[in-house]
Order: C-alpha cells, then structure tokens, then sequence
C-alpha cells in the first residue's frame, strides 16, 4: 500500500493471452520480439585454423579466423599486436578461396611495414596507383590519398582492408562519410586500427556503416540520445551502454594483450613509459582584444580552438626555448617532435637545423620518403603533424623519445601520435615531453581526462572479450534476457495503470471497454525509452516499427467501444542527407504512413489537426533550416515541422446514421452554440486594441513578444510586409532572439492549433523535483482538448503509451476514468506519484464546496 490510497500490485510475468485461440498471436509477438536482437550477420568465407600461415601468434590465427568468417569485420588491436600480418592474412585466404584481389588502404609512410610483414609471410604486396597496374589476383595496397581523389577505384576488388582507418578524420567530417561510401560494391571489408577511440562514438558507428553492420542513421537511434537543443551532440543512452558494447562486439574486437584471448602475454610486455610536462609563463593577465573590439581581464584558451592557435603563437618563442633545452639534455637521442602548427614548423627548422619535416604541401612521394627514412633511423629529428604521421608509422626500432610542441584538443590524433614509439619492439623506457603555456593549464586537464576516459573504454571491451571471446552467441543469450516484462499494476479511485507492454496490456483488456483512447505513439526508432526490446522505439526503420504496431492496432479497435474515437499524436521524421545520400535533409511522412498503417486495421480516418511548432527551435535541433545555408541556396529549404493530431472512429454497430453505440451527448444549457463554434474551429483567440510600435514590442521582452505578436496576428488582416518590417525593425534594435521565433503567426485554420503551450506538461514537475524528463511530453492543452471533445464525464480514457500518465492525469482532473501502460519503470513509479495527487486534489473540498454543504444541511 502506498500514499493516497494507491495500491501497487506485482502481477505474473505478461503473456499476453485474454482468453483462449490468442496463443497462436502471443507466440507471433514474441518471435517478432526475439528477431529483433541485433549482432553482426555472418557474411564470410568457412576457414579452418589450420588453413592460416603458421607463422602467426595464436591471437593473431583466431583473430584471422574470426574475421574471414565474418566477412566484414573491424580488429582493433593495440600498438604492436600484428594488425599488419592479421590484415595480409585475411586477405590472402579470401583471394585465394575466391580468386580474387584484395587492396589493403594505408596512410602514408606505412607500405614499407607492409611489405616487410609481406615478405615475412612469403606474400608479395604491390603498391599501386591505377587499377591497370594490378593483375587479375594477388594482393595490393595503396595510399588513401589516391582512393579519396578517384584515381582507384576499390569497388575492382574483392576484399578491402582499411589500416589506420582513422587517419580519415583529417580529412574533414564530409569527406570521412564520402570516402566510405566508395566501397559499397566490395563484398568482403576490414577496417584496423590500434586506436579507434571508443569514447568517439560517431566514429564507431561510421565503421559499422562502412562494414555493411547497421545503417548510421540505424545505429544513431537504437543506442544515442540527442540533445533537443543541439544537432550532432551525441549521449550513449545508459540503459543501452551493455547492449552497444555487446553489439560492438560482435563485429569488432577490441585487442588490448593476447590474454584477452587466453593467451600468454609473454614478449608483449613493454617497457617503463614517462610523460614529463614543461609548462611554460604566459601573460595570463592580458586576455587581450576579440574580433569584437570586447576586452578581457584574462586569458582562456579553453574557450576554443580560434583562441588556443593565438595563444600557441604567442608563446611560440618559449616553447621552442624549452624544445632546445630538451634536445641538449639528449645530444645523441633521436626525436620526433609533433606540432600543430606551419609557424611552428619554420620555428623548430631554424632552431634545429638538422630536423627533417614532413608537411602537407610536399610531394607525396617526399613525405613518405622522409618517414622511411626516419623509421630506418637514417636521421636524428623528425617534425611533423600527427595528422600526417600520426597514424600508421612505426619508429620504435631507433627511437624513444618525443616532443609535443604543444598541446590541442584532438585527443585522437595525440594517442596515435605517443603509440608511434610506445608499441611492440620497442626496447627502451619511452619518454614524452609535453610542453604547454601557462593559460592552458585546462586544455591539459581536458586531454587527461580524455584520455582516462579512454583508457576505461578500453578496458571495458578487454572485459567483454575475456567473458564472451570470439563466439557472439553468448552475447545474443544475455541480449536476449531484455525480453519480457513483469507486469505491476498500480489503481486507485478512478484510475488504474500498468508497467507492462502495451501489447500485453491492451490483450489483457475486454472488448468495447475504453470510450476514448489518447496517446503520442512513438516516432518509429526516432527515440528508444527502455533497455527492453519490447520497447516500440528499439526497431529498425518505420516497416519495422509498423510490423510491431500490426500487433497493437488490432487490439486497440478491439477494445474501443463503437463509435468512439481513437486521438493519435505524431510528429514527422527529419532525415540527413549524409544518411540518405541526397545531400539535404528531407522528411519523412511518417504522419501519413500513421494514417495509412491505423485505417489497414479498421479504423476509420477522421481528419486531423496541425500544431504549429517553433521553426526556429526546429533547426537550432536539426541545422536543416539555416538562414545563413538558404541565403547560399533557397531551394535546399523546406518549412518547420509541425506535429500532427490524428482521428480515427471505430464504426458504431449502426451505419445508418453512425451515432456511436454509446454518444457523447451536451447540454445545451452548458454547452452553447458559442462555445461549440470555439471548439469546433480547434483554436483559441485573444483580445487586443491596437497594433503595437516596433519600439513597443522591443520593449515587451522575448516571451511577451512572442504572445502579443500572435494575438495581433489574429485580430488584423495579416501583411506578409508589415510582417517581415517588424522582424527587421527588432533585429536593428537586437530584440529579435535567434534561439526562438518570437514573431510567430497565428492560425486561422479550422485543423490548425497555434497556442498550444509547449511548457505545460508534466515534465515541469520532473524538473522541479530533479527527477527525468520524457523525452517526448505530451502537452496538456492537446489532452484536454481531446478528452473534453470526445468523451463523457465519467468515461474511461486509455493511453497504451502512458509516459507520466498524462492522459489518465488529466482525464481525472477533467471529471473521467483514466487507465494507461508505460514500459519504463521509471516513467510508471513517476506517473504514480502524479496520478495519487491528482486523485488527492479532486477529493479534497474547496470553501465554497464547504459553504455549499453547511447551506444544504441548514
């Protein structure tokens, strides 16, 4: 028992089956539910252990098996480990097994590691540039360089290997994602690389999409929350974070040391490693003058990456001082010295004239040439850019020592950059010189703590693979325990709600029971609410979310009584252009596949109403509106994106004149012809005298603004003109906010509602109380609407996802019977706590209820 008279009962586990012949479809349900674990499909070649070069490690052999079996897979394996030799031979055992060829993809400097493991396995590799310099078999490798300018097309072969994938990301975010759809047409495909940053989620996923495993955009819904205020800010939802490392695992490992297979770590031990930090002064107390003409007290690099290149070059002269006193303190070392920066290239040449660089604007040739060399120990310094030989190099067989002229914010290219001298071979105790300036002090807190994150990630993937290995079978087992739920009921006076599937609730439920169903469906797999895969968001693509509401739809009609109408709210979907390769983002309909999906199952289309939302806000989300882009080209903008609210009636037994079996009927006393004319035209207005000055309305403040300009829309004959003057009047005066629309039009559509407040929902009090929000709140002005339209004081209103119980909420504070499902035990114990203070609120007398008594008794 808990407060407000509210009984919590825990009910047998759910199965779905109200009455008999529903077996055969609670069976159906949860084949689907079971279909829909996601580990990465088997698509390779049968290979046996024994077929593998013996000249392999034991880790390096099952490392090989497991990735031809699989036929697309990542190895991420640590600096050192062999991803060179497990790559070759992967792909000597496709080709020979298919006569193919097989490319492997590699940064600069790097194909003479290649040809060395090569010839080590009695593999001749060919580099080449043009496809006519391959034969019809064998293998070959190549620069990216020469992939991503279109000298060479990959789709010739049939196997792929990208080394050193993540040298893509210096390229820039839009060429990476192009440059990995130019494989498609290759059958079989590998990515390795030592660090792949598993705290870089986007970047994981970018593989995954690149190895065929699951689509960007897929992979993006099933396991990240967005940030509603900004695009591309990416969370891992927590109650996902098992699932996306199991899924990780079944097509990449993550190799940190052979025992993570049950192999010795014998010879694999490296040697002590030292990071020493030299901070050098900076004038911290000059924060000088920005762009803008503002001043400040102090400096802050942290701020961003404008700031820190100015700061870089201030304290250039220091740092390169402390680079000399470094090098003298080692006249007979050998170092590699990373920088950033082209000024700061100059700087080391002329205060280390023996240095040999390697930049960008060199010939190809050159640079590689150059990293040979200093690999082979043919010179004392080499300075150079992680992002040009950071990635793939090995100089640990005649050097031990390096220099970080500075510090950035690319944790990524610093790991990989340290790992070109702290790998396998490497005999002697590493050192790492980092030098910073005092101002930055937080940018070195950041990088730490970037790499400590790192670090954990890292043992976290070592920790599946000791416990699941090779085989994703045991991986789908534990998956597969997120199926089902324990059904708990929870009532009270009027009310009563379950944390169940909505599926097997609304099973549970008899026929022609609910007068009016109100609900906010989930937006295919735009969000996923619950670890469970029960849950309707954790679904491919809107086939596949429809293919699960096929077995909710159905009981729905059942349960509604006829006549009565089912109010369903949708949203449509925003698509990228980098996922769908159109360039441009574009929408999908899915209010009209709604539409389509509801009347398959019976349900006869009413109509709908449109909720205008803020197109401003819209792109501060989805970055698909810009002006700055329309200004560029205004044909790539569409409009905002509203949401939508659908109706749908169950036909009454009696089609004559389809009066519901059950009418919800008004007094017209209390319903007047007035009030039926407000309703029925599904938008309110305000009053108001006159047209208020542009000065005026600059004065009203943003949210102010917002109202009266809408409410003047209403009552004028509207100006697109005049409209637009206003905006650039408050724009002059800076009172036109950028973050919101303030100038927003009113309606006077019979189907469209402009004054639904956004803010009132129950997720105003989850913030009060600091508790988790909904992802998706459902307004109160749209419930209420609804319920007072549509049903009878009295009457049950069903919600099969309930969330915090809106709709039962309101249903009780509008004089109905509320009844709802919720998947979240979150969200179900949230919504409780709502439903019993509703419940408590109706209850409890008003003063004038008092006076009222003590007049009848008297």
């Amino acid at each position: 028992m808990i407060g407000g008279g509210a009984k919590i009962t825990p009910a047998a586990s759910s199965t779905g089956c109200a009455g008999t012949g529903r077996g055969n479809e609670t069976a159906a349900y949860g084949d689907f539910l079971r279909n829909k674990i996601r580990l990465a499909p088997v698509s390779g070649l049968q290979v046996n252990a024994d077929e593998v070069n013996p000249i392999l490690k034991d880790h390096q052999r099952d490392i090989v098996v497991w990735a031809v079996r699989g036929g697309k897979r990542a190895v991420f394996a640590a600096f050192g480990l062999g991803k060179s030799v497990i790559q070759i031979e992967v792909l000597r055992l496709i080709c020979e097994k298919t006569a193919g060829r097989g490319l492997i993809v590699l940064p600069l400097g790097v194909r003479q590691e290649f040809r060395r493991d090569g010839e080590m396995l009695g593999v001749d590799i060919k580099f080449i540039r043009r496809i006519e310099e391959a034969g019809e078999t064998g293998l070959y490798m190549t620069n990216y360089e020469t992939v991503r300018d279109g000298k060479l097309d990959p789709n010739e072969f049939t196997a792929v290997s990208l080394d050193e994938a993540s040298v893509l990301r210096s390229y820039g975010s839009k060429t990476y994602q192009t440059f990995l759809s130019l494989f498609e047409g290759v059958r079989y495909r590998f990515v390795a690389t030592a660090t792949p940053s598993p705290n870089r989620y986007k970047e994981l996923i970018h593989y995954a999409g690149f190895l065929g495993i699951m689509d960007t955009g897929q992979a993006l819904t099933r396991f990240f929350q967005r940030d509603s205020t900004q695009a591309n800010n990416l969370t891992l939802y927590p109650h996902k974070e098992r699932e996306f490392w199991l899924w990780l695992n079944s097509w990449a490992i993550f190799l940190q040391r052979p025992s993570d297979l049950g192999y010795s770590d014998e010879g694999y031990s490296l040697p002590p490693f030292n990071v020493i930090y030299h901070e050098v002064q900076s004038n911290i107390a000059d924060g000088g003058v920005d762009r803008d003409g503002q001043s400040a007290l102090f400096r802050d690099t942290a701020v961003g990456v404008v700031s820190a290149s100015k700061e870089k070059r201030e304290t250039l002269n220091a740092r390169i001082a402390k680079m000399g006193e470094i090098l003298a303190g080692a006249p007979a070392d050998r170092f590699i010295i990373w920088h950033d920066l082209e000024d700061e290239r100059r700087a080391i040449e002329k205060a280390v004239p023996t240095a040999v660089s390697v930049y960008g604007t060199q010939e190809l040739d050159a640079r590689e040439q150059a990293i040979i060399d200093f690999s082979n120990g043919e010179f004392q310094y080499l300075a150079a850019k992680p992002v040009i030989a950071g990635s793939g190099c090995n100089f640990q067989r005649h050097c031990h020592k390096a220099i970080f002229l500075g510090i950035g914010f690319k944790f990524n290219d610093f790991i990989q950059a340290l790992h070109r001298i702290y790998r396998f071979l490497q005999t002697r105790q590493v050192e790492i010189h980092i030098i910073y300036a005092e101002s930055e002090r937080e940018v070195l807190r950041t990088l730490q703590g970037k790499w400590e994150a790192h670090n954990r990630m890292v043992e976290n993937m070592s920790e599946i693979i000791r416990e699941h290995g090779l085989d994703k079978l045991s991986a789908a087992e534990v998956l597969t325990r997120s199926i089902g739920v324990e059904r708990i009921e929870a009532k009270g006076e009027g009310w009563l709600v379950a944390n169940n599937d909505c599926v097997d609730e609304t099973r549970s439920m008899a026929d022609n029971s609910v007068d009016l169903i109100v609900t906010s469906i989930p937006f295919s797999n735009h969000y996923e609410y619950t670890p469970s895969y029960n849950d309707f968001g954790h679904t491919d693509s809107d086939d596949h979310f429809f293919q699960q509401m096929d077995f909710l739809t159905p009981e729905l009609l059942r349960t509604l009584k006829p006549g009565r109408i089912y109010a369903c709210h949708v949203k449509d979907r925003i698509l990228f252009g980098n996922v769908t390769g159109m360039g441009m983002p574009t929408v999908n309909p899915f209010h009209a596949r709604t539409i389509f999906h509801t009347m398959s199952h019976g349900f006869a289309y009413m109509g709908m109403v449109q909720i205008n939302t803020d197109v401003v806000r819209e792109n501060n989300q989805t970055y698909r509106l810009g002006w700055t882009e329309n200004c560029k080209d205004g044909t790539k903008m569409g409009v905002g994106s509203p949401e939508y609210l659908l109706l749908f009636r169950k036909l009454p037994s009696d089609t004559s004149k389809a009066y519901a079996d059950e009418r919800v009927t008004k007094d017209k006393e209390d319903y007047t012809r007035a009030r039926w004319q407000v309703d029925a035209h599904a938008f309110w207005r305000s009053s108001g005298d006159r047209l208020l000055t542009p000065d005026e309305l600059a004065a009203l403040g943003p949210d102010l603004l917002a109202k009266t300009f809408t409410e003047w829309s209403m009552k004028h004959v509207y100006d697109y003109e005049t409209h637009i003057k206003i905006g650039e009047t408050l724009e002059i005066r800076g009172a036109l906010p950028s973050t919101f629309m303030s100038l927003a039009p009113g309606s006077t559509s019979v189907w469209t509602w402009h004054d639904v407040v956004r803010m009132r929902t129950l997720n105003g009090e989850q913030t009060k109380k600091g508790l988790e929000n909904h992802i998706c709140p459902l307004q109160f002005d749209i419930v209420d609407r609804v319920i007072r339209r549509f049903s009878n004081e009295g009457d049950l209103v069903f919600d099969p996802f309930g969330g915090l119980f809106t709709v039962p909420y309101r249903a009780l504070k509008l004089g109905r019977k509320g009844r709802a499902s919720e998947l979240n035990p979150g969200y179900f114990l949230d919504g409780i706590k709502y439903l019993q203070a509703m419940e408590r609120e109706i209850s409890t007398p008003t003063m004038f209820d008092i006076f009222e008594r003590q007049e009848e008794a008297a």
